[in-house]
């Protein structure tokens, strides 16, 4: 994959001065003149990202009547038409066009669906224009504007800050890290990319801070967009589903036109037709074996799942992405936000004079701070009071309950947010104290000393709240406080400090330091004179809020699911090496035994050593997210199914090159959303294997689907067979159109009742299928032609001669002609379609007893075997009907006789089912 360089738009823009960049921009530090502008939006376009190029609605529609089954359909009906069964050919032509507009409107819907949640940049931004500020759309920006950043905002565009207070960007959306960044006016190149400290990217997000930025690049030529064509480019291979639809339709043609060419043999040499009669009759033969219901239950089966996927958060762009979620045999998953819950919670307190718990999770006041179990006042602890003190002074952030069942909206950073949360957990008031000691200057933080710090007014004093990483600001410390008195620190000290800030990094956890200096108060000069040298020294440490995002609550059972499914889980996550592998153990997706290999580890490995580490337990940490395609495409060349996350531009590439991608719908990124085949709308790895459930059950549908359709063949064909081997001596028991009431009448609706069938106890019990297995097997043939299809054939041939019986027979010789003859072929098809009653039940599980299902559960199949005896009244009873099918009237034995039929039939398939699941438990 083509990587994005960045270098050029640091050596153009970020390196020089300002007034360089002035120059080359054409604009000023002020503003642009709107003239100048509008000029510049006709020459560089709106700032937009632009989507994969669509497909014509009308290109959309059509392919839906282009498959090969559907082309099979159309042959088919033309057959038809040409031997004289106008009406048949049309009624099949029918089925092919209810089929297509069916699946173009599903699919239609559920891109109408993912524009809904397409989000691509923020709607307004204050721009500078003529002298004045004003609020333009974003698409509106052009290279040269200068333009308001406040926390909370998108940035519009790439863009150089001029002014820039504490601001700290979220730029996940690029990096996949989710620790923010801080930005400044002064250029400092950075680790990695993105990494500038005077640029802000567009699809980014300003945590805190604000600032003022001019526009370098916007739309498809901000990194964003760069990225987004990239991706664009990128083709998406045909699904498994419509590989083995192909391969099914290319089996069942070859079947039906084997079968066509022996009837066609047979009713020369045996039967001594006609040639031009015997063509006629093999054609017959050859759109009777054709399944014209395939389709329309594949994509009732689908739409179905489609609909159920949306009602468990998972919204599928394309019908086919859904049985290919079945067959998924890895999860390549985020950590952040998909497996945890992306709301960082302080869950400890450490302080030298003993630890606490902070109980409940997330970024609500939901619990307490205890010690042993027991509920704690702060009031009564003095160094737990200055800990919640510092925590709340020093912080930027604000947290914002909403009403509904939304997350809280954080303006500001994550650390900072857990930290607001544990003071309101504790009743601190910091608003109130706030007012006590109001705040006068701020040392914002910065990534080279990586603390913070506040100074604030108390009485005659000055108050300084200093936090960051223990490292660097434990050096800065002369004091340490214990249960309320200050003493000199001591190494004993900083040695315990170390050990217990060790002993939480190996559980995954992150630490913040907490600590203060008190200094006289004597006028405004001495607080402009302050700075971080002056400042953050002879400092005296309080404590360590030590901080998680915690697992979402249902994870646990969705990773033992796929455990129970044979479906491997692969955590790619930006978090450090530690971080990840207590979560993936936490959780239950791997041992403690895990291989942890890091993205710079990743760089060197060769294909074959990476194929070496993906075969046993692995988690990727430390990685970016375009890291993710040479991890997807070799698990692919390792002959795996693969299901990938993702949120950022940068992971767009691995979604399209992933069997199915799988996009964050709250935080993700247009361009992820765009190149994904399905689409979280609540960020939840559970949803992700509810999908993979639902999958699975569409295949095993389809299949049931199959096994149903196929065993009516057999019946069917059996009657010629004895009509021809018996040289005529005995009249054909059932006619073509006879047949097709079948084929295009009576089976449809319990088939796709079929496909409505909801997952079979244990499904997500078995190994993913594999490459080799396909719908049509061995299985599935012998089960459909020599088990159900032979019964039926039996009993429909012993209706046949049943109402022979009646007549005289053996005595006379077997009806061939006027009414008693069609009451005899009526008796075959009625027997027929009794015995698809008992299949419709039977064929509703594999292996599972249809009274654990619930005989009466699923209405769908209730409704088709009703629609089957009503239809089949219609051609026994409507007389102008009866010309056409050639059907007579039954009397009250041939029902009696025909509603026993399918209770014997369905028993012995519960004794056959019973006899497999107990040799099954006796293995």
């Amino acid at each position: 994959m083509k990587k994005v360089d960045t270098k050029s738009l640091t050596n153009d823009f970020a390196q020089g001065s300002l007034e360089q960049l002035f120059e080359k921009l054409q604009t000023s530090k002020n503003d642009l003149n709107q003239t100048e502008a509008e000029k510049r939006l006709t020459k560089y376009g709106p700032n937009t990202i632009h989507h994969s190029k669509q497909k014509s609605q009308v290109k959309a529609f059509l392919k839906n009547f282009a498959s090969l089954m559907a082309i099979l359909l159309w042959i088919s009906g033309l057959i038809a038409i040409l031997t004289g069964s106008v009406e048949l050919g049309i009624a099949i032509w029918l089925v092919n066009i209810i089929n297509g507009i069916f699946s173009f409107w599903q699919e239609y819907k559920a891109a109408k669906a993912t524009d809904s949640l397409m989000a691509m940049l923020p709607t307004y931004t204050r721009v500078f224009r003529n002298g004045k500020i004003k609020q333009l759309d974003a698409k509106d920006i052009v290279p040269g504007d200068v333009f308001e950043l406040q926390a909370g905002n998108s940035v519009p565009v790439d863009a150089r800050l001029l002014e820039a207070t504490s601001i700290q960007v979220d730029q996940s959306a690029l990096t996949g890290e989710t620790v923010p960044e801080s930005k400044t006016v002064k250029f400092t190149p950075g680790e990695g990319k993105f990494s500038e400290s005077n640029l802000v990217y567009a699809g980014t997000t300003i945590g805190s801070g604000d600032g003022k930025a001019v526009a370098l690049a916007t739309g498809m030529k901000t990194e964003f967009g760069k990225i987004a064509s990239l991706t664009q480019k990128q083709n998406k291979s045909i699904s498994p589903l419509q590989q083995e639809l192909n391969r099914l339709t290319k089996q069942i043609s070859m079947i039906a036109i084997a079968v066509g060419v022996v009837f066609f043999i047979a009713a020369i040499l045996f039967v001594h037709h006609p040639v031009a009669q015997s063509f006629i009759f093999a054609l017959g033969m050859i759109v009777a074996f054709i399944p014209e219901g395939l389709l329309p239950t594949v994509t009732l089966s689908l739409a179905q799942g489609v609909q159920r996927m949306a009602k468990k958060h998972a919204l599928v762009k394309d019908l086919n992405s859904v049985e290919t979620l079945g067959e998924t045999s890895v999860i390549c998953s985020d950590k952040t936000g998909t497996l945890t819950q992306n709301q960082m919670t302080v869950n400890h307190i450490w302080l030298p004079s003993g630890e606490y718990t902070v109980t409940g999770q997330g970024y609500v006041n939901n619990g307490k701070i205890q010690k042993n179990h027991q509920d704690i006042n702060y009031q009564t602890s003095p160094d737990l009071s200055q800990l919640l003190r510092v925590s709340a002074f020093d912080n930027d952030t604000t947290v914002e309950s909403t009403n509904n069942s939304q997350k809280p909206k954080i303006l500001g950073t994550p650390t900072e947010a857990a930290l607001v949360i544990m003071a309101q957990k504790a009743g601190f008031d910091a608003s109130t104290e706030l007012k006590k000691m109001p705040r006068l200057k701020e040392l914002p933080f910065d990534s080279d000393r990586k603390r913070m710090t506040t100074i604030h007014q108390d009485g005659q004093k000055l108050f300084i709240a200093v936090k960051g990483s223990l490292s660097d600001l434990l050096k800065q410390c002369s004091n340490i406080q214990i249960n309320g008195q200050t003493q000199s620190i001591t190494s004993a000290d900083k040695a315990k400090i170390n050990q217990a800030n060790k002993n939480y990094a190996t559980k995954g956890l992150r630490s913040l330091a907490i600590a203060y200096r008190i200094i006289p108060y004597t006028d405004q000069k001495q607080i402009d004179q302050l700075n971080i040298d002056n400042t953050e020294k002879d400092l005296t440490f309080v404590g360590l809020t030590v901080m998680a995002d915690p697992p979402r609550p249902e994870i646990y059972d969705a990773v033992k699911k796929c455990h129970n499914a044979s479906i491997k889980i692969i955590m790619v996550t930006g978090d450090s090496e530690l971080t990840a592998k207590s979560v993936a153990v936490k959780i239950g997706i791997t041992s403690d035994k895990v291989t942890v290999v890091t993205g710079s580890q990743l760089d060197e490995m060769s294909t074959n050593d990476l194929q070496k580490v993906l075969q046993g337990e692995v988690i990727f940490a430390r990685v970016a997210p375009e890291q993710k395609y040479k991890i997807v495409s070799t698990l692919q060349k390792m002959g795996k199914i693969v299901a990938s996350t993702g949120d950022g531009v940068n992971d767009a590439p691995a979604l399209k090159k992933a069997n199915i991608g799988v996009a964050m719908g709250v935080t993700g990124t247009d361009v992820a959303k765009d190149a994904a085949d399905m689409i979280l709308t609540d960020d939840n790895f559970a949803s992700i294997v509810a999908a993979i459930e639902e999958g699975r059950t569409v295949y095993s549908n389809i299949q049931k689907f199959l096994l149903y359709i196929f065993n009516s063949n057999v019946p069917e064909a059996v009657p010629s067979a004895l009509f021809l081997l018996s040289r005529g001596l005995i009249p054909l028991p059932l006619t073509v159109l006879q047949i097709l009431a079948v084929d295009l009448g009576t089976d449809m609706l319990p088939a796709l009742g079929l496909g409505s069938e909801k997952p079979e106890p244990g499904i997500m019990n078995q190994k993913p299928r594999a490459h080799n297995s396909h719908l049509l097997n061995k299985h599935l043939i012998l089960t459909a032609f020599a088990w159900y299809g032979a019964i039926a054939s039996l009993v429909s041939t012993l209706a046949y001669f049943f109402v022979n019986f009646q007549n005289g027979w053996p005595v006379k010789n077997l009806l061939s002609s006027g009414i008693g003859y069609n009451r005899a072929t009526t008796m075959t098809l009625a027997a027929i379609i009794f015995c698809q009653i008992a299949a419709a039940l039977n064929c509703r599980s594999k292996y599972t007893s249809v009274f654990k299902l619930g005989i009466f559960s699923n209405h769908r199949v209730w409704a088709g075997i009703i629609f089957e005896i009503v239809l089949l009244a219609i051609l026994v009873y409507t007389p102008g009907i009866q010309s056409v099918f050639n059907t007579a009237p039954l009397q009250v034995n041939d029902w009696i006789f025909l509603f026993i039929i399918p209770i014997p039939i369905f028993l012995i398939e519960e004794l056959r089912k019973l006899i497999v699941r107990y040799r099954h438990q006796n293995r």
